[in-house]
Parts: structure tokens; C-alpha cells; sequence
């Protein structure tokens, strides 16, 4: 027995069975309905929810929510792939998106892969609660024409899958899920937590969903990907959130030793608290970033409408400015597109906001590709915690 397997062999939270090849499989119980906290986890309970409820009084108050939204997404979709090994960045994705082209393949076609998956999850969150179908049209869509499109995308494994580092045997393995005649059963559980309406903070019940769903790990690939739009799904789902402005894959990535560790802590010795405390100080660190940053981006969109009124710029240089808050690169086939003016139009507008000093013209002969720089460093400027 590894000693793994030793650890794992008295947890309180789970049980060992042996796979077909002999090796042991980590099977989680069932997830508490209830959980006695202590006084220190009560408080950074209290900050995380205090956070929270800012973040969402912010997202409430929007007059346009799709100007921080989808700026959001995008950072998040950037910062979960790269917990993966992709090496797109935030400015790569918004170019990649500026410059219309067909998806093609590479780590930019993951990220734009993780955007969609979100944004349909969030789609069908209109029509139906979080379960097993909105699981699997989700992972379907991650690994729709990229790396893992082999690895049955919208479905189930129906093999033994581990955790370890890239080319690990089995045998060496971090961490070995359930066998795959277990994962059904065990996700109708969590899928009946996750719809419950249990006496429990929906913050603690949310840090419960996402260990459950990585100690199942389901899917032959793609599961951290899941797990982490899970917790936005969540979050929107019970309403903590009107908005999807809260993500933690930031905060899971500068800290990305103590995330695994907290969630195998957790199944080798039932410590929910430490998970608990790991992850609601996530929630209190990245929802307070998320309150600064659009407070920053809510002051520059603001600050540009009143320069560009004095300046008496027309309601179409008004329109491509909200734009540039979805997306701080443009080209003017894009302005063209986005507005429905004529090319000439489309470039005689760019040019107003070139002269009016929000526009740069960035590179490429053509089409050429303008940036608004100090809204992207506002988007993709790191925090004190990220430094």
C-alpha cells in the first residue's frame, strides 16, 4: 500500500475500493447536510459573505452589465486554462476575438472553449437547475475541436482515471478517483446537494459541491475546467450573485500547492474547516478584487462618455466606446460590423477616438488593430495579492 493509500485508508470522509487492475480508488461519502464550525471559520465566513454581498450590490446597479461581464469572463477563462498548461493571455484572447478569424486550434481555441462552455451553463441556468445534463452540454463544449476532443466530450468515463503529474503511472498516482460504475451514483448525490435547500451557508454548501465534483472527477479530461465554472453556476443559481462577476481560478492559481493539498486534506482526513477557510478566503480576496476592478472600470467608462460629450463626439463614437469595454481591441471591419455604418465610417470613428486620446493604433498593416490601453491594463492589471 502507497503511502497514499495509507493516508487515505482512515479517512473519515471516504472509503478505498480496488479498480480492475488491483490499484486503490478513492470513493467519497455522501456530503454532510450539516457541518458544526468553528468560531474562526464563522469569521471568515462572515468576511466572505460581506464581500460577496458588495460585489453583488455592484453588479446590481449596472446600467450595462455586459461592460464588466464579459471583460470578467474572459480573465477568468484565461486564468482557469492556465492552471491546465495553456499560455494564451488575457490580451491574446481579446485580439484572437477582435480579429473575427475561425477558431482554430491551440491554446487560444481552449480558452474561447471555456468561454462557451460558461456561458452556456449560465444559458441554461434560465431552464433548468445544475445537473447531469447541464454537466454534460458544458464538457461537450470544452473539448469540442481541441486537445481531450478524443476523450468522449459530454460523457461519463467509463475508465479509471488518477491525478498525478503528466506520464505518472497509476501506481505513483496523487490521487485516485472512484471506479467508473461508481461516478453515476455518486454524482446523483451531489446532484441532489447541490439542489437541496439545507440549513447551510450557501457559501460553505458552494466549497462542498466543488471538492465533491473533484473527488469524483467524472470526466476522462476537463474536470478542473468544470469544477471551476461550477462554483460561478452555483453562486448564480441561488442567487448570491445577479451578476457573474465572481471568479476564483485567479486565486486557486497563486496558490495552487495549497488548493490541492486543502481538497486532499480533506479526503484523507475529513478536514472540511481548512478547506473551508482556504476557499472562503478565496471568496473574500477575489470578490474584493472584483468590487476594485470594476469600480476602475465603471470611473473610465464614465470619465470617456463625459470627454466625449464635451468633445460632441456623435452617438456612434458613443456606441464603439461601450464596445471597447467588451473587448479593448478593435479593427474597423469590426467597428463596421458592430455599428452597421460604412467602412469609411466605421474608420472615421476610430480616428475620433484615436484624437481623443482613448485609442492607440497597436499593429498589423491590415486590417490595422487599435487598442485602448488603459482600459486593457485596467482589465488585466494584477492586484496587490496577485504580485
Amino acid at each position: 500500500m502507497t503511502k497514499t493509500s495509507e493516508l487515505l485508508n482512515a479517512s473519515p470522509s471516504g472509503r478505498l475500493v480496488a479498480t480492475i487492475s488491483g490499484q486503490q480508488a478513492y470513493v467519497p461519502n455522501p456530503l454532510p447536510r450539516q457541518l458544526a464550525l468553528s468560531p474562526s471559520t464563522v469569521y471568515v465566513l462572515d468576511q466572505a459573505s460581506r464581500a460577496v454581498a458588495t460585489l453583488a450590490g455592484i453588479g446590481e446597479t449596472l446600467q450595462n452589465p455586459h461592460l464588466l461581464i464579459r471583460p470578467f469572463l474572459r480573465r477568468e477563462a484565461v486564468l482557469s486554462s492556465r492552471i491546465e498548461g495553456t499560455q494564451t493571455s488575457i490580451s491574446d484572447l481579446f485580439l484572437y476575438e477582435a480579429s473575427e478569424r475561425p477558431p482554430g486550434p491551440g491554446d487560444a481555441r481552449e480558452v474561447a472553449n471555456y468561454i462557451h462552455a460558461l456561458e452556456h451553463g449560465l444559458h441554461m441556468l434560465d431552464t433548468l437547475p445544475i445537473c447531469l445534463r447541464l454537466l454534460n452540454e458544458m464538457h461537450a463544449q470544452l473539448l469540442q475541436g481541441v486537445r481531450g476532443e478524443d476523450r468522449r466530450p459530454g460523457e461519463l468515463r467509463t475508465s479509471q482515471n488518477w491525478i498525478g503529474s503528466r506520464g505518472t503511472p497509476i501506481e505513483e498516482a496523487r490521487f485516485v478517483p472512484p471506479p467508473p460504475g461508481l461516478v453515476l451514483e455518486l454524482l446523483s448525490d451531489w446532484e441532489r446537494f447541490v439542489n437541496e435547500d439545507i440549513e447551510m451557508p450557501p457559501l460553505v454548501q458552494c466549497a462542498l459541491m466543488h471538492y465533491q465534483f473533484e473527488a469524483i472527477h467524472p470526466y476522462d479530461d476537463g474536470n478542473g475546467r468544470i469544477g471551476r465554472v461550477l462554483i460561478i453556476l452555483y453562486l448564480c443559481a441561488r442567487r448570491v450573485l445577479t451578476t457573474p462577476l465572481l471568479y476564483l481560478s485567479a486565486y486557486f492559481d497563486r496558490n495552487r500547492d495549497a488548493y490541492y493539498d486543502q481538497l486532499f486534506n480533506v479526503s484523507a482526513r475529513g478536514d472540511w474547516e481548512a478547506w473551508l477557510r482556504y476557499f472562503l478566503d478565496g471568496v473574500t480576496e477575489q470578490a474584493s478584487d472584483a468590487a476594485a476592478r470594476s469600480r476602475r472600470m465603471r470611473v473610465l467608462h464614465e470619465q470617456y462618455r463625459d470627454l466625449l460629450q464635451q468633445r460632441r463626439e456623435s452617438a456612434n463614437v458613443l456606441r464603439l466606446l461601450d464596445e471597447l469595454f467588451v473587448n479593448p481591441f478593435i479593427t474597423a471591419p469590426r467597428a463596421h460590423r458592430l455599428l452597421g455604418v460604412t467602412r469609411e465610417a466605421a474608420r472615421r470613428i476610430l480616428g475620433r477616438l484615436t484624437q481623443a486620446g482613448i485609442l492607440t493604433y497597436s499593429f498589423g498593416s491590415w486590417p490595422r488593430v487599435f487598442v485602448a490601453r488603459e482600459l486593457l491594463e485596467a482589465i488585466e492589471r494584477p492586484t496587490a495579492a496577485e504580485q
